[in-house]
């Protein structure tokens, strides 16, 4: 819409979400369901951030997240609540591999983000050398550790339990998750549960079976651990778009907002080359870059700690190969993938066999999806490699890991260059001071990745968070305020 839009109060007021990913959506989708009108505004050509649904050999795949984690509830409620609900589905396996010490080997049960609480899988995965398996055991001769106010998941765990178990099977789980290093990510972010054990256990181990132990109390722990959606979880975002549009609310696409100003009635003015949208209250869902660009002139020490993120870049390798020209340990269909400790040298982070993770992508009795990721925080030289040289970086890895000699017959590289928010030690302390500062704006509020987890689940919480900070500052529908 060109020019000025007038500022409708309405009943419940008008809201400007900026920003289009998984966590915008999620806020105007409760915006609009607590009676507010809303306008979502987003830069890029396309919604849905990191969440993205694609083509491959005519079969759908997912080309960023590919999977949300099924035993927290927010996505799941919101998948359902958009029409999805019979589209969740579990993955086909779980049976996920290490690629570490010269081979494959089972991912061993009974740990916490990587972290041991039963040595026995532990020793029957191989993934520890026997020096490895002593130096946790000898945990239990070692002194309290103070964990204070926080510590790098690295550096704790390697205190306690030594550095093998952190570079072979701490370190390629957290990168999974966060393209971070396990040395500079913070535990009470990356791991809040274990952090808090921590505080109050003698040892690392006794504080690991008590997390498991309360995980193992709670109900929505007993099913599986992730879940997807057939067809991709690229999905999700488009479904929560049309849920949007259908109540009323507006997305605009290849709308960057160049400026955020206060109104001298104490509202928002977001300015976009085609015009300016005016709105009662503002959540601000972009990563931490733009957000400080908008943030700088209103809340300049919000701004300040948000050029403080750093982000990480990757890139997918999605690849299509003839059934017929696979090695069993791909084709089979027992196994889901294998991660990849950085601490082995190799090009590839992980693989994931999504033919035989999601029964979705398995439909085709002649062709076999299949993906790896390059790249981490502090270790991205790779990503200046052109497409076709990180498919044939990845070739050459699949071959040594699994014994794969085939050539894709199609192959796709998506590249999230600043994709993933880094939990440095003290991030939370720096959340907060952004929240602080934000707050003394009334109707203003942020959300997404760099807040509250990278994670969809963490993503759609921070939403709803943000969205309710600002449905109690205007209202909803018959109230006063």
């Amino acid at each position: 819409m060109h020019g000025a839009d007038t500022r409708t109060g309405g009943t419940g007021g008008h809201a400007v979400v900026i920003g289009g990913g998984i966590a915008g959506l999620a806020a105007a989708h409760r915006l609009l369901g607590a009676g507010l009108r809303v306008t979502l505004l987003e830069a890029g050509t396309r919604i849905g951030g990191k969440l993205y649904a694609g083509e491959l050999a005519g079969a759908p795949v997912d080309l960023g997240a590919e999977s949300v984690l099924a035993r927290r509830p927010e996505a799941l409620e919101l998948a359902r609540a958009v029409g999805l609900g019979e589209a969740l589905q579990p993955p086909a396996t779980t049976a996920a591999h290490i690629w570490t010490r010269g081979a494959l080997r089972p991912m061993p049960r009974g740990h916490v983000m990587g972290v041991p609480g039963d040595l026995a899988p532990l020793a029957a995965s191989g993934v520890l050398s026997a020096e490895g398996l002593a130096r946790i055991e000898a945990e239990r001769d070692l002194p309290p550790a103070e964990i204070g106010e926080d510590v790098a998941v690295g550096e704790y765990v390697a205190a306690r339990f030594g550095h093998e178990v952190v570079d072979r099977l701490v370190e390629p789980l957290l990168g999974g998750v966060y393209a971070g290093r396990a040395y500079g990510i913070s535990l009470r972010a990356a791991v809040p549960q274990l952090f808090e054990a921590a505080r109050t256990h003698r040892t690392l181990g006794e504080a690991v079976r008590e997390v498991q132990r309360r995980a193992a109390a709670q109900p929505q722990q007993a099913g599986p651990v992730f879940a997807g959606i057939e067809g991709g979880i690229g999905r999700l975002p488009q479904a929560v778009a049309g849920a949007v549009r259908a109540a009323g609310g507006e997305i605009r696409t290849g709308a960057p907002v160049r400026e955020l100003l206060r109104t001298p009635e104490g509202g928002w003015r977001a300015v976009t080359a085609a015009g300016t949208v005016e709105a009662d209250a503002v959540v601000l869902a972009t990563p931490a870059g733009p957000a400080a660009r908008l943030l700088a002139p209103l809340a300049p020490a919000a701004a300040a700690e948000l050029r403080a993120v750093e982000y990480a870049s990757m890139a997918l390798v999605t690849m299509a190969f003839r059934r017929r020209d696979l090695p069993d340990a791909v084709a089979d269909g027992r196994a889901s993938g294998f991660l990849v400790p950085s601490v082995d040298g190799r090009g590839i982070k992980a693989s994931t066999f999504s033919s035989s993770k999601w029964s979705w992508a398995g439909a085709d009795p002649d062709l076999f999806l299949l993906r790896t990721s390059v790249g981490r925080h502090g270790d991205e030289d790779d990503l200046e490699r052109e497409d076709a040289e990180l498919v044939d970086l990845s070739l050459a890895d699949l071959g040594e890991a699994v014994g794969l000699a085939a050539r894709p017959v199609a192959s796709t590289v998506t590249r999230w260059d600043g994709g993933l928010p880094q939990y440095p030690v003290g991030h939370l302390d720096r959340v907060a001071r952004i929240r602080t500062s934000v707050a003394a704006l009334p109707g203003l509020a942020v959300c997404g990745a760099l807040y509250d987890g990278v994670g969809i689940p963490a993503c759609i919480a921070s939403a709803g968070t943000a969205a309710d900070v600002v449905i109690a500052t205007l209202g909803t529908p018959g109230t006063d305020h």
